[in-house]
């Protein structure tokens, strides 16, 4: 009873790290794309200098998960618990290694101007974070219905990317001379529209932890 007790505290400590690095990934996003909007270096470069944390709570999540599997022992959806909060450790550190390359953008815009307002890039933004929060809900309160929302979530995200492409590449055709900047903002909206797919992966988690079978979500 003791050790099962010691389990399932070690579980909820499991939750609560992957909790925050939901939270700690949904600002780092929305800091690196308001850093993007108003070409803000300072911020953008807090947003690279805080991807360590990321780094941090997913090897404490690997440490605790493989402490439990070696002394527990533990079978079934025990032992899915841990792996998939691996799993979803792993993409969620992986979502902050592209909100930093969003920064990073702003830093390589450094000394231009935009070439015109960013509207759509941040309405991708708060369509992903709102995906990374549902995503980590999904999986808290193993809510299948709430995992299977991420695939119709994917879709609108993929339809802005679409739209964001036809307008910048029109920059690339009527003004060469904004050709390296509509370039990387491409990459903004390509490294957005991943962080979107993780969070899919996420949802196909959750269903794998409830289910014992993972769905294809990204399709």
């Amino acid at each position: 009873m003791i050790r099962r007790i010691e389990f399932d505290q070690q579980l909820d400590e499991l939750r609560s790290l992957l909790q925050d690095m939901g939270k700690h990934m949904e600002e780092a996003l929305a800091n690196s794309v308001e850093s993007l909007q108003t070409l803000e270096a300072e911020k953008a470069q807090a947003v690279i200098k805080n991807d360590v944390q990321l780094n941090n709570m997913e090897e404490q999540i690997m440490d605790i998960g493989s402490r439990l599997i070696v002394t527990q022992q533990p079978v079934a959806k025990d032992l899915r618990r841990i792996l998939v909060a691996f799993r979803i450790a792993s993409d969620l550190e992986r979502m902050g290694d592209l909100a930093r390359d969003v920064a990073k953008v702003t830093i390589r815009l450094q000394g231009q101007k935009l070439i015109k307002p960013l509207v759509d890039l941040p309405r991708m933004s708060d369509l992903v974070r709102a995906m990374v929060s549902e995503s980590i809900e999904s999986y808290l309160t193993e809510n299948t219905d709430l995992a299977y929302k991420m695939a119709q979530d994917d879709d609108q995200v993929d339809h802005l990317y679409s739209v964001i492409l036809q307008d910048l590449y029109s920059h690339l055709t009527s003004d060469p001379d904004s050709a390296n900047q509509a370039m990387l903002l491409i990459m903004v909206g390509r490294y957005i529209e991943r962080i979107a797919d993780h969070a899919t992966n996420i949802g196909e988690s959750t269903v794998y932890l409830v289910t014992g079978h993972r769905p294809d979500l990204n399709q």
